[in-house]
């Protein structure tokens, strides 16, 4: 493996999910696409695929893409941190503390307040996307 391409998460509500993840994240716009085609059936394993594709890059250039199937819907799940499978996303912040008091602000959902490790590398504080998915913010702390 060469180097992680994106991390993909299937939204219920697109324009939600993007006014989360780049009005209040601040992730950038790279590129948005409506997708659908046998290539796209193929390597879903569905048949009459339609989606909305939205990469979006963080500023050291890591990418997350917001996928909106309009021809397949599932069942919001709800999950636990510990479940099975890809967890969160991670994002680190200089200031956890102003972001924690910011998104609160907009009425985005946290487990905790942000908290430091016990070896004082970190804080971390957990709050959750438009569809529930954990999201990690982490400070690293100084000298460390």
């Amino acid at each position: 493996m060469k180097a992680i391409r994106h991390s993909g998460i299937v939204v219920s509500d697109l324009e939600r999910s993007l006014s989360f993840y780049r009005d209040i994240i601040g992730l950038k716009v790279v590129k948005k696409q409506e997708e659908s085609s046998e290539f796209i059936d193929k390597i879903c394993g569905i048949k009459g695929s339609k989606l909305t594709t939205v990469k979006m890059a963080a500023d050291d250039g890591n990418l997350v893409e917001l996928l909106f199937f309009h021809s397949h819907r599932a069942p919001r799940q709800c999950r636990n941190l510990y479940d099975i499978g890809p967890s969160h996303l991670a994002f680190t912040v200089q200031d956890i503390e102003g972001e924690y008091k910011r998104l609160l602000g907009k009425k985005v959902e946290f487990i905790s307040p942000p908290a430091a490790s016990p070896n004082g590398y970190v804080k971390v504080a957990f709050c959750k996307d438009p569809d529930g998915v954990f999201i990690e913010l982490v400070e690293m702390m100084e000298g460390r």
